[in-house]
């Protein structure tokens, strides 16, 4: 007996929903048909898959041991459907596409729009996250394609990343400060802060050490959205993007001075994996977006990100 593609996407569902009955509806089918396919898959690989409670399912070790690579190779018989599909005239398919929050709110929309004008027939699927969860979901096979913050500790080798923007960080604040500063000259102001594993957090956290002083919290805690609130609230200043302030009128962005610090933007997916002509499509799309945004410009492909403050990608 050999495995089954189907028993493989049955598997998947169950192990991400924890729950037989779950999965069943949502795949379509009956709960016993589904675990008959799981009782066969677990017949033909030789080892239990779930440890089976009333309240659930969880997985094995040999369990643990196939999801990666069970959903990698669901995900390559989607993209080879997907691919044929559109070679036969079919032109449908999805794309999953996963981004950092600023971006989300400042580079995404345009590209989607451009994109959903040009491929009306093509599912869009949007995943807004830190860049360690994106990279997690990219090796795990459920994006197609991502928007991350480049890592100054190298990138995950499962993947192929190309660095497309560099984006200066600014001085967010309700007052106004002069027209630059140093983050010397923010020793004493109280700050915003990310919550812990936000790649803005270490590379805030990290300018004010080479500056030569620990940052003074005001609070802490939050991801983008909440920490753009907490300055609006008067709470104190934060370090963030320059796109990240697009469509955030209480708010005023104070470039740093020279050196300053920066964050680079890549492009990444799956290394190996069959990318569908619409994935294809994104991509080429997100590379070739043009930023209208005071302090954001392309990176050269042979540059050299050595000189950048970078964290890692949370």
């Amino acid at each position: 007996m050999s495995v089954q593609l189907q028993q493989l996407r049955y598997f998947v569902s169950v192990a991400e929903s924890g729950h037989f009955t779950r999965s069943a509806e949502a795949l379509g089918v009956s709960q016993p048909t589904l675990s008959k396919q799981i009782h066969t898959l677990e017949a033909t690989l030789g080892a239990p898959l779930f440890d089976r409670s009333r309240g659930g399912v969880m997985l094995t070790t040999a369990g643990e041991t196939l999801l990666p690579l069970a959903r990698r190779m669901v995900a390559d018989a989607d993209a080879a459907r997907d691919a044929v599909q559109e070679v036969v005239g079919l032109r449908r398919g999805r794309v999953r596409l996963g981004a950092t929050p600023s971006l989300c709110t400042s580079l995404v929309p345009a590209v989607l729009r451009r994109f959903h004008a040009a491929h009306p027939d093509i599912a869009l699927h949007v995943d807004e996250g830190g860049s360690q969860d994106l990279v997690a979901g990219l090796v795990a096979h459920q994006l197609d394609l991502a928007l991350i913050v480049a890592s100054a500790h190298g990138t995950d080798p499962a993947l192929d990343v190309v660095p497309f923007l560099r984006e200066d960080l600014v001085v967010a604040s309700v007052h106004q400060l002069p027209t630059m500063l140093t983050l010397r000259e923010l020793r004493d102001t109280p700050m915003v802060m990310f919550r812990i594993g936000y790649d803005l957090r270490d590379v805030t956290i990290e300018a004010c050490r080479r500056a030569g002083f620990t940052p003074r919290y005001a609070v802490e805690g939050g991801e983008l959205d909440a920490v753009l609130a907490f300055v609006e609230a008067g709470l104190g200043v934060a370090l963030v993007p320059s796109m990240a302030l697009v469509n955030r009128p209480l708010l005023r962005a104070t470039p740093l001075a020279a050196p300053g610090v920066h964050r680079t933007i890549a492009l990444a997916n799956p290394r190996g994996a069959v990318l569908s002509h619409a994935a294809r499509a994104l991509r080429a799309m997100l590379l070739e977006q043009t930023v209208q945004t005071p302090g954001v410009r392309r990176v050269q492909a042979l540059e050299s990100p050595s000189t950048e403050v970078r964290g890692r990608p949370g």
